[in-house]
């Protein structure tokens, strides 16, 4: 099945809740510092948990901002942590990815320890793609990896409340075609440049065993069953958009000046290949309701733009920033981001989402 959208999606309104983070630098040790946010989730009674990677703890606050509790510690026993990458509500229960200790944690809404489930461990890498990804109000899945012969293959796996479902998706690779990044070696160093507005491939599990992908210089998401066809394309036309000569130096600066400091590094390819336009996703997510967030890169500014289970568009948001390293989370009737302030300290900001309007054309 084709879904082709067309004409103007309907405005949602995103309405600041609450910010969570240090107002000055004079709140040292304030429980609104955190160390590092690598996630954050909302909970039962309007609570909001927060994963500070660095102090391997979780803190509590509400939607007005007023701290809680704290639980966990760094440590191997039940209740710590030695890697605390990210957080997710599944029914009454918090879970905790803690890739270092090989377990998910589930903890209650006050942090009793209620137990954990077994996962592959000693992995490592960004909290965006190492994280626990609900699709259902008692669906996630997790990297995980297959290892045989012929080496390592990366997977999804889907687990529910009680542990592993048995679902699992193959973590899918681009197709063949030019590089994404400038590969340079000079003396004994190797340094690598990604290439300004290069496209690269989305993708997110979503319910049912299904995987959700796209190549970001399309807007176009394939919807497949592991081991079986492609169940629904969606589309939505829009204008490709120029790369100006101004954004395509900018984007390039840190390539050119190592070729003008260091003139005998061999670099591959020898200079990057400019697109012939920019990418139209950053990203694309599924919210535990089932409906389809994809991030929209525009020059006037970046969006949401939000689809139901079917395809049809439903609404249009502006994008608030966002730290790249951390995934948004959903609820029915929020976002939460996690952004970087002038001084890279961390902030979660709930946003209420607002629906107005009717979807557009599909």
């Amino acid at each position: 099945m084709r879904v082709t959208n067309t004409g103007t999606a309907p405005a949602w309104q995103l309405t600041p809740v609450v910010s969570i983070g240090p107002g000055s630098l004079s709140e040292t040790g304030a429980p609104e510092e955190f160390g590092r946010v690598n996630s954050a989730t909302l909970g039962p009674d309007e609570a909001v948990f927060v994963a500070d990677g660095f102090n391997d703890e979780v803190r509590v606050f509400g939607l007005d901002g007023v701290y809680r509790r704290t639980f966990g510690r760094n440590g191997d026993g039940p209740g710590e942590f030695r890697s605390l990458y990210s957080v997710a509500w599944m029914g009454d229960r918090l879970l905790t990815l803690d890739p270092s200790l090989g377990r998910i944690g589930v903890f209650s809404a006050d942090g009793e320890w209620l137990g954990q489930q077994r996962v592959e461990g000693r992995l490592s890498g960004s909290p965006a793609g190492i994280r626990l990804m609900p699709v259902g109000p008692d669906e996630f899945y997790r990297l995980g990896f297959l290892r045989d012969a012929t080496g390592i293959e990366s997977l999804l796996v889907g687990h529910d409340s009680g542990g592993e479902t048995g679902d699992t998706l193959s973590w899918l690779r681009p197709p063949p075609g030019p590089a994404g990044f400038i590969l340079c070696r000079y003396g004994e160093m190797i340094t690598s440049f990604p290439i300004p507005f290069g496209p690269g491939l989305a993708q997110h599990p979503g319910p049912g065993a299904v995987m959700y992908s796209a190549m970001t210089d399309a807007y176009r998401i394939a919807i497949t069953r592991a081991g079986s066809d492609t169940l629904r394309v969606i589309e939505r036309p829009l204008p490709p958009e120029p790369i100006s000569d101004e954004e395509w130096a900018a984007g390039n600066r840190d390539f050119e000046e190592l070729v003008a400091e260091r003139p005998d590094a061999e670099c591959d390819p020898r200079r990057p290949r400019r697109p012939e336009a920019k990418s139209f996703i950053q990203g694309i997510f599924i919210a535990p309701d089932g409906r389809l967030w994809v991030e929209v890169l525009r020059t006037a500014g970046n969006r949401w733009e939000i689809f139901d289970p079917e395809g049809r568009l439903l609404g249009t948001v502006p994008a608030p920033p966002r730290k790249e390293d951390a995934a948004p989370a959903f609820s029915a009737d929020h976002l939460i981001t996690i952004r970087q302030d002038s001084l890279d300290l961390d902030h979660v900001d709930v946003w209420r989402i607002e629906r107005t309007g009717n979807p557009a054309g599909a």
